[in-house]
């Protein structure tokens, strides 16, 4: 075979074995919104 043959196969297969690697999961952080509370009515305005 020549060199130029087994040059593009070993890049092929090594595109093929990176392709299929296992992945890490990304994690995600994610903050929860605060809570706000209702206002409370004082009769101040009557």
């Amino acid at each position: 075979m020549s060199k130029s043959f087994k040059l593009i196969t070993f890049a092929g297969v090594l595109a093929a074995v990176s392709a299929c690697a296992a992945k890490e999961e990304e994690y995600v952080v994610v903050q929860p919104e605060p809570i706000s509370q209702e206002p409370v009515y004082t009769g101040k305005y009557k």
